[in-house]
């Protein structure tokens, strides 16, 4: 609001577009927003419009009509918030425009894309830093969910922002509730676990595309409804899906992480990651999707030792420089890290961004139920010899079966029952040495082989836990996510919102506040949140003047659909 440039960091649903619609608001002139994210920019303008605020995006998907409609606000000084894609901005005739009009500010949202250190860089942003000779004197605040302090420091000189102030929340959500399991059977993990969240939003991440699709038909199978989502689709296709998912509609997204474009739906109870991600900012960043509505929501990462050799293995492969190598190598070990974590784990995904939680968070699978540690040295060492004695070659299962005395033709015809350590496993049972394996591979004493079927091979680290030098404490894998009938009565027992008592009632308000949105064509959840109509069922105001005392409705909320909502609340 001085007119001074900023910095802010705040996790995802933290209110991040607060810090620039209020100054917006606030300050003369029109507020430019660059944002690489249309299903943002139009959430937000929905959500602005129903305060009264005058907002309105160019982007190249919409209405000629709607254009010439944003275009004459402009033109004519009675916008408030422009918001634009940075493609759009750095055209010749949008900057033209805008040198003629007075900038209350610029905000710079998603401002990781503009570091080559951030998750998800985006060449274009880096011309963002000419705005300063081009609207000199005009603030610029640069906001981001997810950024490291060496992404931090990237920002801030890739836009000329180097005597920015810089405000950082926690990025602690106490709503999240995380959880990570090894790999045994993900379809059957992610159906378990989706039986926990019957009717409700959510998002499945996978690794690829066909993963995606393969995932999203299980599900249909099941009577779950879900779709895929991912770059290969067809703009209609993609539109589609943007609407379903918008409209309220408890779906299942299975997306790669393609689909992410600032989806504002805060009642995402769930994110499921089917295959681990390369870093703990992409990781923060897509389970950021959930529970925006402060709401309990539950995050489950699957991951096995396969994921992790065959990444280290495609990072060794990369041809980025030396430099940024090693940076993306200190950033997957790191997402390694987490997802083995023994202790509290959201402090440990906290660290990531240099944030120390100085007790642990109480709502992480680790936190519930700690992992009981046990010495593992004798196996380590049996299972790192069945790798090195079976040629440094093969697969996880093939080192298993010979660990456990499996004989089948390529065992035998590699001469590998004839080993004297065939069989020395055999009275523990597969899961046992998967997870001794996957370990052995988080330490890095396991690597991936080369060629389009790697295997498992040795690293100097595996030397002095061969040589016993080294102790090596492993974890029992906790138990795998169940549905039983107890589990899910405590379950709900435990996370159902007590507003829910209003039951029909609420019910009553949604099926209201959804034929309202469909007459305006705008997500539901742009008019109210479930937790606002979940208050309103519970206090049932009889005025107007009550109404309005419910947090979330507004003057302009209140006269626009007070009316209506008082109506549903008599019966009428």
């Amino acid at each position: 609001m001085a007119g001074q440039d900023a910095l802010v960091l705040m996790p995802t649903g933290g209110g991040k577009s607060v810090c620039y619609q209020v100054p917006a608001l606030v300050r003369p002139g029109t507020a430019l927003v660059i944002s690489p994210l249309i299903a943002l920019m139009d959430d937000q303008i929905a959500a602005l419009r129903q305060l009264g605020v005058s907002a309105g995006a160019l982007h190249s998907e919409l209405e000629p009509g709607e254009v010439s409609r944003v275009s004459n606000l402009l033109d004519s000084g009675r916008l408030d918030l422009l918001y634009v894609s940075p493609e759009r901005l750095l055209s010749a005739g949008t900057l033209e425009r805008l040198r003629r009009r007075e900038l209350a500010l610029i905000a710079i949202d998603e401002a990781h894309c503009v570091s080559a250190w951030g998750h998800e860089f985006r060449t274009e942003y880096r011309d963002l830093k000419r705005l300063a000779q081009i609207f000199p004197g005009v603030p610029r605040v640069a906001l981001t969910a997810t950024a490291d302090p060496r992404t931090r420091d990237d920002i801030l000189a890739a836009l000329d922002m180097r005597g920015a102030q810089v405000f950082a929340a926690s990025f602690h959500r106490p709503n999240l509730h995380i959880a990570a399991q090894p790999k045994t059977g993900e379809l059957t993990q992610l159906l378990d676990f989706l039986k926990l969240h019957p009717k409700q939003a959510g998002i499945v991440y996978c690794g690829s595309r066909a993963k995606t699709e393969r995932t999203a038909a299980k599900l249909v199978e099941k009577k779950i409804p879900a779709l895929a989502f991912h770059a290969g689709l067809s703009p209609i296709e993609k539109r589609a899906a943007l609407a379903r998912f918008r409209s309220g509609e408890p779906l299942v997204i299975c997306a790669t992480i393609a689909f992410g474009m600032g989806i504002d739906r805060p009642d995402v109870r769930f994110v499921v990651h089917m295959d681990m991600p390369d870093s703990p900012e992409g990781y923060y960043q897509q389970i950021g999707r959930a529970g925006r509505d402060g709401e309990r929501a539950d995050l489950l990462l699957l991951y096995g030792g396969e994921d992790m050799a065959r990444a280290r293995h495609w990072l060794a492969q990369s041809t980025a420089p030396e430099a940024q190598k090693a940076v993306m190598r200190q950033r997957l070990e790191a997402m390694i890290n987490l997802a083995e974590a023994t202790s509290c784990r959201t402090k440990t995904l906290l660290a990531c961004f240099g944030e120390t939680l100085s007790t642990p968070c109480g709502h992480c699978d680790a936190c519930r139920t700690p992992f009981a540690m046990f010495d593992g040295t004798k196996a380590a060492q049996q299972a790192l010899s069945a790798v090195y004695r079976t040629g440094q070659m093969f697969g996880s299962q093939y080192v298993i079966d010979v660990l456990r005395g499996e004989k089948d033709d390529r065992i035998e015809r590699n001469g590998h029952a004839k080993l004297a350590l065939f069989g020395i496993g055999g009275d523990r049972n597969d899961a046992f040495w998967r997870g001794v394996l996957r370990q052995l591979v988080a330490r890095g004493a396991l690597r991936a082989t080369e060629g389009e079927h790697p295997g498992l091979a040795l690293t100097e680290e595996a030397r002095p836990i061969l040589r016993g030098e080294t102790q090596v404490m492993l974890r029992e894998d906790g138990p795998k996510i169940s549905a039983t009938a107890a589990v899910k009565k405590a379950f709900r027992a435990a996370f159902t919102p007590a507003a829910d008592a209003g039951g029909d009632l609420f019910e009553q308000l949604r099926r209201w506040r959804l034929e309202a949105a469909r007459a305006q064509a705008v997500p539901p959840y742009v008019i109210f949140q479930d937790s606002v109509l979940r208050d309103i069922a519970a206090v049932q105001p009889a005025s107007l003047d009550e109404l309005g005392q419910i947090k979330g409705v507004g003057a302009s909320k209140l006269e626009r659909y007070g009316g209506d909502i008082l109506k549903v609340l008599r019966g009428q």
